[in-house]
């Protein structure tokens, strides 16, 4: 379906300022303009495609169009850099892309320094669990994610990266207290544990794992990743860290693992599928980076796991 650039620019910055007036001042032409340029989209594919919201938000239909919109903009900015004219307008190559917390806080970000320092391009990190950072991709909202979900997002590709290991640690004083008869049901109901934020299911793999079923222990939402391991440290609650972030306390005392098995998450690179040497970059160097730092850690000799 054939849309003017305008439009589809037009309709970008909708999306980006939250409001018609906004998407006006920062065109430079009156809202009665944007409104006429969305009704011709929209009469065009006879659909809605903005929710008129405060903010507006996009419809399914209109995902898919803010998607084609990011793309042609993705492709100007490509232009501009090969044509020697990337200094022009820097924010052309701003690139938004979806990482998980705990990848942020181990390995994604030397990753990111290389790309950035590979490719030329500046980046807007959007924090999202990496179970549900695939909406960013299909609203629009991102050109890449860093997901736990294999089966590719329309219109991107799909390529798993490795697998991130997590154990369940406390501190040697909250073990004391609360599991010093083993890690078991009764122990788990009642030991206070942590999450990320309610959309945090690993503490309750481990718990299933161990008891074969759901458990509703008291908890702390702590939604940072460095705070989350201190608060472990600190003895506040038991939790689920990534290897990359908890070896150092499991070799030196600091915390204790409650099993001998890590659980697994497998990590998938989705990305549009475009032809940006930019976006080629940032994947390869994501891709590089990830195969050293995933799947090689090796925990230090540790105690003998509780549990």
């Amino acid at each position: 379906m054939d849309f003017p650039i305008e439009h589809l620019e037009t309709f970008a910055a909708i999306i980006d300022e939250g409001s018609f007036e906004g998407a006006a001042r920062r065109l430079h032409v009156t809202p009665s303009a944007i409104s006429q340029r969305v009704r011709a989209m929209e009469q065009r594919v006879g659909t809605v495609l903005i929710a008129r919201t405060r903010p507006v938000s996009v419809t399914p239909s209109g995902a898919v169009v803010l998607r084609a919109a990011r793309q042609m903009h993705r492709i100007a900015a490509d232009v501009a850099n090969e044509l020697g004219q990337h200094g022009a307008d820097r924010s052309a190559v701003l690139i938004p892309i979806v990482v998980n917390a705990d990848s942020l806080a181990t390995w994604f970000v030397p990753a990111l320094a290389r790309a950035a320092r590979e490719t030329g391009a500046t980046f807007e990190v959007l924090r999202a669990d990496e179970t549900i950072s695939t909406e960013r991709l299909r609203s629009g909202g991102a050109v890449a994610a860093l997901t736990a979900t294999a089966e590719a997002v329309p219109g991107c590709t799909s390529t798993r990266v490795g697998t991130d290991h997590y154990r369940a640690v406390a501190s040697p004083e909250f073990v004391a207290t609360h599991f010093s008869e083993g890690v078991t049901a009764h122990a788990l109901a009642t030991a206070p544990m942590l999450e990320f934020d309610r959309h945090d299911a690993f503490q309750q793999r481990f718990i299933r794992r161990v008891t074969r079923s759901r458990i509703d222990p008291p908890k702390h939402f702590i939604p940072s990743s460095a705070e989350f391991a201190l608060a472990i440290e600190l003895g506040m609650g038991w939790g689920m860290l990534p290897e990359l972030q908890c070896a150092a306390g499991l070799a030196d005392g600091r915390l204790v693992a409650l099993g001998d098995r890590p659980i697994l998450m497998p990590l998938y690179w989705q990305r549009w599928k475009l032809d940006s040497p930019v976006l080629d970059g940032l994947t390869r160097v994501v891709l590089e980076e990830a195969a050293t730092a995933l799947d090689t850690v090796a925990t230090p000799p540790l105690a003998p796991p509780l549990g």
